[in-house]
């Protein structure tokens, strides 16, 4: 698979650098060149500096070409912009989106955007290690 992972901190390096591992094609996009630090040595993928919002960038990044693309940055209306760029602009099927605001689920489905929540992940793993059913 051909992935394009928009933001290249604690968790976009770490899918960056266990999807490369596995051997898939990985183009990493962030607007900090101290980011790419977080990518281990033996990442095999391609790095880019840039603003991932930027439609120069993503062109620059092949995102035509992507068969998922990952929006990680930390600012949720980022994420959902990228994600509709990468949908509406350039035709990519499989877009998911890291979101802290868990009360924004129901627009980023409204906009058929598949969101990831690590909030939410979290609170239901602490319910489940305490006994407790999560809401």
């Amino acid at each position: 698979m051909y992935i394009v992972i928009i933001g290249c901190g604690r968790m976009g390096s770490l899918l960056a650098n266990r999807l490369s591992k596995q051997g898939e094609s990985i183009v990493v996009v962030d607007k900090n060149e101290s980011a790419f630090e977080n990518l281990s040595a033996e990442f095999s993928g391609f790095h880019i500096l840039g603003d991932g919002a930027e439609v120069d960038v993503l062109k620059q990044a092949k995102i035509e070409k992507a068969d998922v693309v990952l929006a990680t940055t930390k600012e949720d209306n980022l994420n959902l912009m990228i994600a509709q760029i990468a949908k509406e602009i350039f035709g990519v099927h499989k877009v998911l989106v890291r979101l802290f605001d868990t009360k924004r689920e129901e627009i980023f489905s409204t906009f058929h955007i598949e969101s990831i929540s690590p909030t939410r992940i979290a609170v239901d793993e602490f319910l489940k290690k305490i006994n407790l059913k999560g809401s």
